[in-house]
């Protein structure tokens, strides 16, 4: 008899996530959220267990929307911490960026909460004296709050090299947005009604189906005067006897 008792769990393929070296974390943290969505379009915010990204936990990090082109940072793992040298909760997301690339991290932001989609970005840090030259990965991954709209984000950062002196502020270098298609189930939609257009010979056999128009005569100014004078149908008549 077989000893070992098999139990079905819900197995996630890793073989399709090829990290770069030094970036697993980015990879561990975009499979667990292709992991919760499944066959939904987003995952939501609720569903989000700490668990489930142990490993990347201090490279993890969760972004609010509180206005357009600007998110918050509401949870951030010590990695964020150690390069901007202070708490990071509570800060915009382009406090993390150098001020020539704040203005397309707004714009993206805009487009992974409203299209929705997701973002890759690679990042570079410029070498200064006691701050060597950094490479980093970053990942914007959206999600739907209890109320359904999509205001949160799932990201993750992975800087390789000595930090040096704090604080550190990127650069993009390269920027791979991936809009989320319709092929994810996200509930039941009504298809937009397609408008039709009709070639001359194709309209008029529709027109087979079509009720023919009600003619309207307009009464000239004769006939709306004996109208007007019509005795009426019924007449009361008063009488003594």
């Amino acid at each position: 008899m077989d000893k070992h008792i098999h139990k079905a769990q819900s197995v996630v393929d890793m073989s399709i996530y090829k990290p770069e070296t030094g970036y697993a974390a980015v990879a561990q943290v975009e499979a667990y959220w292709n992991a919760l969505r499944g066959e939904n379009l987003l995952p939501k915010r609720s569903e989000i267990d700490p668990r489930g990204i142990e490993r990347s936990l201090e490279n993890a990090f969760i972004l609010e929307r509180i206005a357009p082109g600007i998110a918050r940072l509401r949870i951030a793992g010590n990695h964020l911490n150690d390069l901007m040298g202070m708490e990071v909760r509570g800060m915009p997301l382009t406090a993390l960026f150098t001020p020539a690339a704040r203005r397309t991290i707004a714009d993206l932001l805009e487009d992974v909460f409203q299209t929705p989609a997701t973002a890759k970005l690679q990042l570079t840090s410029d070498g200064s004296s006691g701050r060597p030259a950094l490479d980093a990965r970053m990942i914007l991954m959206p999600l739907k709050s209890d109320l359904g709209d999509v205001s949160r984000i799932l990201g993750c950062l992975v800087a390789k090299g000595d930090m040096g002196l704090a604080p550190r502020r990127f650069d993009i270098a390269e920027l791979d947005k991936t809009r989320l298609g319709t092929q994810a189930h996200d509930g039941p939609r009504k298809a937009p009604r397609p408008v039709q257009t009709f070639t001359a010979s194709e309209q008029s056999e529709t027109q087979v189906f079509a009720e023919p128009k009600a003619t309207f005569t307009a009464q000239s100014a004769d006939q709306r005067s004996r109208a007007a004078k019509r005795p009426p149908y019924l007449r009361l008549v008063k009488t003594d006897e």
